[in-house]
């Protein structure tokens, strides 16, 4: 049978939000479907990785429901700070929730789409993605879950067929559907929607929902959702510091309420610890720099306790929020611990060997990946220098996780800097050639098992 019977749990419980929370919307009809990518690791998490490729085009690409879930997409309602400037007049414009299930285990997942058509809030866009963005968002979702970031994780990329143009590259191009796979598609704009329309009823519906969906817990207290949320945000601005990873675009309607990453444009990993380092060319201040992206999702996290004031007390929200600094450091220490590859030892401690390894990473310019893959296990090779005494000195204090047995340890470490993406790319655009874009996940797959054991 196709879809595993016991893996397969289908949900509609989204649509308990309301249709105030979403607008029924319809896949655009594109000229082909072409299969370019299919994640059977994540779809055997959800009972789909016995589809064949035709059923797989079929619902991923022509968008016909699967059984018992959602029988029309739902392109879901919400607004956001953009740059720091409030926009009332988003929501989802390329994409749609197609499916909602249970992973196997037991948490609610979201089927969420880019690339799917126009819906209302498509303003004056196409509702398209291009292939190369479908690419780029295979190569940074399969990286950043081999990092040990949370992150929404990309199910299929499709060929379109159609030729899309771009104003900021060279067009026209290709064009592709993607569906990722992500515990929630609920962002904090979602909130600040309902705060902007005075909404109390849905307010409390949506707090319910997520307290009991997605955190499974009871109750619709809005300074406990914030209390989990400021966790969980705290967590993935520590990861993303640990990976060397920047986002790009960490607007409010960017960072969901599960605490995981999505939505992957200008992108890029830093080559060293530069806290100016910038992944859009639009931003010019750096708001979204490297360093800054801790203070960036903190901000975003005053908006969701902002928006929650419609509904509760100033003081439980301000002492949830107030909680985010320590609970970063705390989460930054665990984060890079982890790569290096060590065992934690004490709060205090921890934290002076993080601060030692930034200060070293950002004197020396030392490669983020070369050394993370160097140092795992908590041994610094010879030919680093007297500039790394203080980190070699803090490390003799720790316990390695593991050993350097995989067979990864043997080889170079795995990056993902923008020259290799573009070079990726460029293979598939000038001659169709899949298979590098093939070997790099296997790559960052191989890296992700060694970190993980």
């Amino acid at each position: 049978m196709p879809i595993d019977p016991q893996a397969y749990r289908p949900e509609t419980i989204i649509r308990s939000l309301g249709p105030d929370m979403w607008d029924l919307v319809v896949a655009a009809d594109f000229p082909d479907a072409r299969l370019r990518f299919r994640n059977d690791r994540a779809a055997a998490e959800i009972g789909l990785a016995g589809l064949t490729d035709d059923a797989w085009v079929r619902h991923f690409g022509r968008f016909d429901p699967l059984p018992d879930t959602l029988p029309q997409p739902l392109a879901l309602r919400y607004h956001g700070h953009q740059f720091r400037v409030y926009n009332p007049d988003i929501g989802d414009g390329r994409g749609f929730t197609f499916a909602q299930m249970r992973g196997r285990d037991g948490r609610l997942m979201d089927l969420g789409t880019k690339g799917s058509g126009r819906t209302p809030w498509s303003r004056s866009g196409d509702g398209r993605l291009t292939l190369k963005g479908g690419v780029r968002e295979i190569l940074a979702t399969e990286m950043l879950e081999a990092l040990g970031v949370p992150t929404s994780r990309t199910l299929s990329l499709i060929e379109t067929s159609e030729a899309l143009d771009r104003g900021d590259e060279p067009s026209p191009t290709r064009g592709a559907v993607m569906v990722r796979l992500s515990h929630s598609h609920i962002r904090i704009g979602t909130f600040q929607r309902l705060a902007y329309l005075r909404d109390e009823a849905n307010m409390r519906r949506l707090v319910g929902y997520v307290l009991g969906w997605l955190y499974d817990e009871p109750g619709d207290d809005p300074a406990r959702l914030l209390t989990l949320v400021v966790n969980r945000a705290a967590t993935l601005a520590a990861s993303y510091m640990a990976a060397g990873f920047v986002h790009g675009v960490l607007n409010s309607d960017n960072i969901n309420v599960t605490g995981e990453s999505f939505d992957y444009g200008p992108w890029r990993f830093a080559p060293t610890w530069d806290p100016g380092f910038v992944a859009a060319y639009f931003d010019r201040d750096g708001l979204y720099a490297f360093g800054r992206q801790p203070e960036a999702i903190h901000w975003d996290v005053m908006q969701l306790a902002s928006s929650l004031r419609l509904i509760a007390d100033s003081g439980p929200l301000v002492a949830a929020l107030e909680a985010f600094p320590a609970r970063y450091q705390e989460a930054v220490a665990a984060a890079i611990l982890w790569r290096l590859g060590v065992v934690g030892r004490d709060g205090e401690g921890d934290r002076a060997l993080v601060q030692t390894v930034e200060r070293a990473l950002r004197t020396t310019g030392v490669g983020i990946d070369r050394f993370f893959f160097d140092a795992f296990g908590g041994v610094l090779p010879e030919e680093y220098g007297d500039a790394w005494a203080e980190v070699r000195a803090a490390l003799a204090a720790y316990m390695p996780r593991n050993d350097r047995s995989h067979p990864y340890w043997s080889g170079e470490p795995c990056s993902m800097l923008i020259d290799e993406v573009e070079a990726i790319w460029a293979g598939i655009a000038e001659r169709d050639d899949w298979s590098i874009l093939a070997a790099k996940v296997a790559a960052i797959r191989e890296m992700g098992a060694a970190l993980a054991r």
